[in-house]
């Protein structure tokens, strides 16, 4: 047990999960209070030790179904498939005699009534069942779960086995609309399940075949926080927004700390006159009260189409800290500039002030394309007398101005207006001056530049941004 144990926390760390050595100890010792047998006991009892951060828990159930996955265990009612006979048409994994498509409805019809009558030994004979006639599984293969899965639920016809159930369960009963709604959602569940069941069983027969540490690898995924995002999926997106809600919170109170244990500097005249009472040993150091400020930032977003993703996060996440910025105004750009601080505000849905910049800001001013150098040059023409040395102007984007003039010096006037001028680019930093990229031509008049691609990068820049110290942002 101690060796799966040790090979599921290291497979934690490698999928970027932080856990501590004392963390590994806490879990090893919690794990010996527990009944081994209970697999919901020890998953909770693991998951409180060696969990800190709700964002974490996909990847730690992930690997723990993997490393603490059992094979099936063969009963009297199971047959042995022949894998020589299965025929091609189904991929290698149609197994038994006879006609398939017999077979495959005498399959539906003993899943549909292991669902209806709730029995869960026969749903795990019938999910066998399936993943053996239906997954195509082939030993050695380096494929993952998703694509077994994928064939599986494919080739069952859920949607037909979910209207056969909830006609199975509905009877001859005269239901309210209420009480078929609450049925939908019951069959909805049962659905569910049989897709749980059916996914446990292929990744215990991939651990069988291939062992726990060449299933984990395939299966592995980055966490939310180190998503690209450039290049999320739907459902990446969705995680991503809620994540930034906790992300936030989380700064802001580290800052608050910090803020609190902020020391001035030193009082040398208090010191020296404390000191008499010491024989002029300076025995008590004092220091003159602290008063930390907060930065007054401008934000300048590109919100072209290959930017509208990241400019969403980058406008979501520090309006979400705009309480530690004494003024926080926000500019968006595509090929001119506008000012959409109004769009923005208390009790205002996020949502839809993005969709209000879209529709309702003049961003564009000739055809729809990026213009970094006109963008820049009109917001110094509008907006550059207000600029003053307590000003952070923060600029968001590839810098890709289609092999336009950069006007890159106009930058530089509002560098020196400003107390500092941050840019923050999503791509790699090898793709920086490729192409149309003008990155090194602005990044010259800039006190810093960031290559921002994740959530984890955009955290640490927002942490180190509003440090109320006073010192210029540092280059990373």
């Amino acid at each position: 047990m101690l060796p799966v144990i040790t090979g599921f926390i290291d497979e934690l760390r490698s999928a970027g999960v932080p856990v501590s050595m004392v963390e590994a100890i806490d879990g090893m010792k919690a794990v010996e209070a527990i009944d081994l047998g209970s697999r919901v006991a020890l998953r909770e009892t693991l998951r409180a030790t060696l969990v800190k951060n709700l964002r974490h828990e996909r990847a730690f159930d992930t690997a723990f179904d993997i490393y603490f996955s059992t094979l099936p265990l063969p009963t009297q009612d199971d047959e042995p498939v022949d894998q020589d006979s299965q025929s091609e048409e189904s991929g290698g994994g149609q197994g038994g005699s006879g006609d398939p498509e017999i077979d495959r409805q005498d399959l539906f019809d003993a899943l549909l009534e292991a669902l209806s009558n709730l029995d869960s030994e026969a749903l795990r004979r019938g999910v066998r069942d399936a993943v053996d006639q239906l997954a195509g599984m082939e030993p050695g293969r380096p494929v993952g779960g998703t694509y077994y899965l994928y064939r599986t639920m494919r080739r069952l016809d859920l949607a037909q086995l979910q209207a056969d159930l909830l006609e199975a369960l509905t009877g001859d009963e005269d239901l309210s609309e209420f009480e078929r709604r609450l049925l939908t959602e019951e069959v909805e569940g049962l659905i569910e399940r049989l897709r749980e069941e059916i996914q446990d069983e292929i990744r215990r027969r991939l651990v069988a075949d291939r062992g726990r540490e060449a299933v984990a690898k395939t299966l592995r995924r980055p966490l939310i926080e180190d998503i690209d995002l450039m290049h999320a999926t739907s459902n990446d997106l969705a995680e991503m927004e809620a994540a930034i809600g906790p992300l936030t919170r989380k700064l802001a109170a580290r800052l608050a700390r910090r803020r609190k244990r902020r020391t001035g500097r030193l009082d040398f005249r208090r010191t020296v006159r404390r000191s008499l009472a010491t024989g002029g040993v300076p025995a008590d150091p004092q220091f003159r009260h602290p008063r930390p400020h907060r930065p007054e930032v401008w934000l300048l977003c590109d919100i072209s189409g290959s930017m509208a993703t990241f400019s969403r996060f980058t406008l979501q996440f520090t309006h979400a800290m705009s309480t530690h910025f004494s003024k926080l105004r926000t500019f968006a750009f595509v090929d001119t500039i506008d000012e959409v601080s109004n769009f923005f505000g208390p009790g205002i849905d996020f949502g839809s002030a993005v969709s209000r910049i879209t529709t309702e800001a003049e961003v564009v001013w000739l055809d729809g394309h990026s213009d970094y150098g006109n963008s820049i040059e009109t917001f110094y023409s509008r907006y550059g007398s207000q600029l003053t040395p307590r000003t952070t102007v923060i600029v968001t984007g590839d810098a890709r101005n289609n092999y336009r003039p950069p006007r890159d010096l106009v930058l530089g006037e509002v560098a020196k207006k400003s107390r500092a001028v941050v840019w923050l680019n999503p791509e790699p930093k090898a793709y920086w001056d490729t192409g149309d990229s003008a990155m090194s031509s602005y990044g010259r008049h800039c006190t810093s530049v960031h290559e921002v691609r994740t959530l984890r990068q955009l955290e640490d820049f927002v942490e180190t941004l509003t440090l109320p110290t006073g010192n210029p942002v540092q280059n990373r």
